[in-house]
């Protein structure tokens, strides 16, 4: 149906070149000109001040979630004021004893405008639809877990 590009970009620079010492830090480019500075997680000898593909991960499945479901909110013709989410991704080993993304939870806090009544089980029947057709969350298979504020 559609591509979706990005490009990636590292150089050496004048470093040596040995794990202890070699820079983590890159950039991605993306159609229009967006370009984010990246590296690894600091954990990994990363640069704590880039987004590191971890938290990049996280925050794709956090977008996608939200725009799948103020996509439903406006087909239903429910007015959403704001929308926010405090997505956590755990790194841990796997069941293959291999270090991924096992986990992530997204927490998202919908405010919905004024005239707009939800309740509790609506509303997590539309997050649940939300996380059913999110395009990210059915690429991968890290478990996500939505828990509305």
């Amino acid at each position: 149906m559609s591509e979706h590009r990005a490009n990636l970009h590292w150089e050496r620079g004048s470093q040596a070149f040995t794990y202890e010492s070699y820079g983590r830090d890159h950039v991605w480019r993306f159609p229009g000109g967006v370009e984010v500075p990246a590296s690894s997680a600091p954990e990994f000898r990363g640069n704590p001040a880039c987004v590191d593909p971890e938290a990049a991960l996280v925050a794709a499945l956090s977008s996608c979630h939200m725009l799948t479901f103020l996509a439903i909110a406006a087909r239903k013709r429910l007015v959403v004021d704001s929308y926010g989410d405090d997505a956590v991704g755990y790194l841990e080993k796997n069941a293959d004893g291999k270090l991924a993304v096992t986990r992530v939870v997204l927490r998202p806090k919908v405010v919905f405008g004024e005239g707009t009544s939800v309740s509790k089980q609506d509303l997590d029947r539309l997050h649940h639809r939300s996380h059913e057709e999110c395009f990210i969350a059915n690429s991968v298979k890290t478990e996500v877990t939505v828990e509305p504020a």
